[in-house]
């Protein structure tokens, strides 16, 4: 590792991908700093990125194995060599193996790391468990695999030309794709126009030319509203339709279902606000939509995925300058290939063992969700599953119902953790591994924001932390699978970059590759879908048994799938990523929890003076689960019907005998793991829910 100087490497801290520069000095990291040669970030840093120096050296970072003493969540460790707790996890894994089968143990991942998810799917596959969960299900694999199943290719916006006019439609980029946001900044300054589609008055929705305070999840209502304005009123590129389209005509029977009139109703944005918005991207080409995860969180992810897909089709702005573009991909073995995940080793016999075999998902898509995980663990549907290895996830604060989850993982035989610090979900496990962080390992960085990948280079070494390949490929060994990981990580990443022509050694060097813009490629290589064409009516879903058009479903406890409910919940709840932290994560790095200190509820004034709230007063929000207490902040920033509750609250600092607070603040006790789920992907139903907000004992 360098002494002194300057390394390129990539922050790893979310899943943006920006480029970093490290400077170190007697072979500390002392500063980090925006790239400005990063074509991701151009020389800006987050607040998370900026406390990366906070995150490595923390004094609270996990440095060596731990075994539990004594009961699940009590806090009692006591420190094992590397040795001895990887024979442990291979020596219980095998026995549950030899036992049960290979499917009664679950590998789980949190959310994405990048290259390293594939590593545990590599695993997961030579051992031969099927029930590998992830929480794509309700992040990004929704819209990835629309795009993929409408128009072949996942559509990038050409920010740069720019736009004529921009839809941000459930996506607040100043708080969770900051780079993404400067370029919208930038476009704006040259004449871009903007709609806001967003349940709360971001800052870019007070700035928008038009803001659309839709529903919380009815976000596919609108989109089939806007789709019949735009065909009825003959607003489509007929050109585009006629030649690069199937099924126009399907979906223009399909939508006469939707005037705005009766989408009014569903969606609370009003006939003339629907018309008028459809009008204004239909009209102002090129345009583009700039879509958010709040899409992925309810029972019509994948299609509301679908209906964008199809607006950006009939608007004719895909893979036109300042439209949405298809690049050309990266020269890397790819992620979810058999060649890096081992796909190819799990029998089609096998796969159909998993444990939510019945809810038959899209096949392309290859995990298992985490409520069937959940609901095997406790009620051994349809058989137990006895062991579990978690790799940088915490469910006890990101699962739906997030009681259960923690019941669940209470009930295994035996528990892996792998993470950087102590969570309320590490705290269950029989045995926690010390993960390395971004600073700590060399990879390959490829984010699914641009088609860019970028070095990440190992700059320091805290305590007895390993890089997960380090772990998977050792454990990988110990379990007689050492044929399907390479000798080194460095070697790994030869491998990843062979297509390239580089090693990893060169790829420092040169520290990037970059795929390039396309224009209007389908004229001569069509578009990668079964019929070449972008297609509006789907057959190769309803080859599959799923809608091949969008339909949009009523979500469960609503005003209108549960009136009476309504009555004693009057409120519907939402919620938003805070610019400080990575879902859960960060709540321990001081300069991100001074930033945002506790959770806190968003709650209309006109509301809380009908419930006798005041700002600041302590407050419990409560649906059928269970119910939870933050902070009353007032703001007409959402519609009186609506509170948006505060996300991934748990509590460092308080002791471990009281599991870190965790049941105290934290959305998901309050959402459900129950049916019905979204069809194609099995998402959950974690926005537009109802629920009731009342004062705290003591607020007068």
């Amino acid at each position: 590792m360098v002494q002194n100087g300057v390394v390129r490497s990539t922050c790893g801290l979310c899943y943006g991908g920006c480029g970093v520069l490290v400077h170190l000095k007697n072979g500390q990291a002392v500063k980090i700093e925006g790239d400005p040669e990063s074509p991701i970030n151009e020389g800006k840093l987050c607040g998370k990125g900026l406390s990366s120096l906070e995150y490595l050296y923390h004094p609270d970072r996990l440095t060596y194995p731990l075994k539990r003493v004594g009961e699940r969540g009590k806090g009692t460790w006591r420190k094992l060599p590397w040795d001895k707790a990887l024979n442990m996890v291979a020596d219980e894994f095998l026995r549950t193996k030899t036992r049960y089968g290979p499917e009664s143990l679950a590998m789980i991942q949190g959310a994405a790391k990048g290259i390293q998810d594939s590593y545990l799917v590599r695993l997961a596959n030579a051992f031969g468990t099927p029930n590998l969960a992830t929480q794509g299900h309700v992040c990004h694999l929704p819209r990835m695999l629309a795009s993929r199943i409408t128009c072949g290719f996942m559509p990038i916006p050409d920010r740069e030309y720019p736009p004529n006019c921009m839809v941000i439609w459930g996506f607040n980029p100043a708080d969770t794709f900051f780079f993404n946001f400067e370029r919208i900044r930038k476009a704006c300054e040259r004449g871009t126009r903007l709609v806001v589609i967003d349940p709360r008055e971001t800052g870019l929705a007070r700035e928008a030319d038009l803001w659309l305070r839709v529903r919380p999840g009815s976000d596919l209502a609108l989109a089939l509203g806007m789709i019949h304005v735009i065909i009825d009123e003959n607003l489509f590129d007929r050109g585009f339709v006629d030649t690069q389209t199937q099924g126009f005509d399907k979906i223009k029977t399909h939508v006469q279902g939707y005037p705005p009139e009766k989408v009014e109703a569903l969606t609370w944005v009003d006939a003339k606000t629907i018309r008028q918005a459809a009008r204004f991207y239909a009209s102002n080409r090129p345009a583009c939509i700039e879509w958010g995860n709040s899409l992925d969180h309810n029972v019509n992810s994948f299609q509301t995925g679908r209906a964008l897909c199809i607006l950006r089709a009939l608007t004719g702005n895909l893979e036109v300058p300042g439209g949405e573009l298809r690049w050309t991909s990266l020269a890397l073995m790819g992620r979810r290939s058999p060649e890096l995940e081992l796909w190819d080793r799990m029998p089609m016999a096998q796969w159909q063992r998993r444990v939510d075999a019945e809810h038959k998902p899209l096949p392309v898509f290859r995990y298992v969700t985490p409520q069937s995980i959940i609901q095997a663990i406790l009620h051994k549907e349809p058989y137990p599953i006895r062991a579990a290895y978690i790799q940088g996830a915490n469910p006890v604060l990101t699962y739906s119902n997030a009681a259960k989850a923690h019941e669940a993982l209470t009930k295994l035989d035996f528990l892996v953790v792998a993470d950087m610090f102590m969570t309320p979900t590490a705290d269950l496990a029989d045995l926690v591994l010390p993960v390395a962080g971004y600073l700590e390992h060399d990879s390959v960085v490829a984010t699914p924001a641009y088609p860019i990948a970028q070095v990440q280079q190992k700059v320091a070494q805290i305590g007895e932390c390993r890089s997960d390949y380090e772990t998977l490929s050792d454990l990988a060994r110990r379990l007689g699978l050492g044929d399907g990981f390479w000798e080194t990580e460095q070697q790994c990443l030869d491998a990843l970059l062979k297509p390239a022509g580089l090693t990893f050694n060169e790829f420092k060097k040169t520290g990037i590759i970059c795929g390039t813009k396309q224009y209007r490629s389908y004229e001569t290589d069509g578009f990668e879908t079964p019929s070449g064409k972008v297609e509006l009516y789907s057959s190769q879903l309803e080859q599959w048994g799923f809608d091949p058009l969008p339909s949009y479903r009523e979500l469960p406890e609503t005003e209108f799938t549960e009136p009476n409910l309504a009555r004693e919940y009057p409120l519907v709840m939402t919620s938003w990523k805070s610019a400080p932290f990575r879902h859960s994560g960060g709540r321990q790095i001081p300069p991100l929890r001074k930033k945002h200190p506790e959770p806190v509820v968003t709650i209309h004034p006109e509301t809380a003076k009908n419930l006798g709230i005041k700002d600041g007063y302590q407050v419990y929000i409560e649906t059928r689960r269970g119910k939870i207490r933050q902070k009353a902040f007032l703001s007409t920033m959402l519609d009186p019907r609506v509170v948006g509750v505060d996300y991934g609250w748990w509590f460092p600092e308080v002791e471990a005998a009281n599991s870190y607070g965790w049941r105290e603040s934290n959305i998901n006790i309050l959402t459900d793991d129950r049916p019905p789920f979204n069809q194609e992907i099995g998402s959950t139903n974690l926005r537009g829910s109802l629920c009731k907000i009342y004062k705290s004992k003591g607020e007068t």
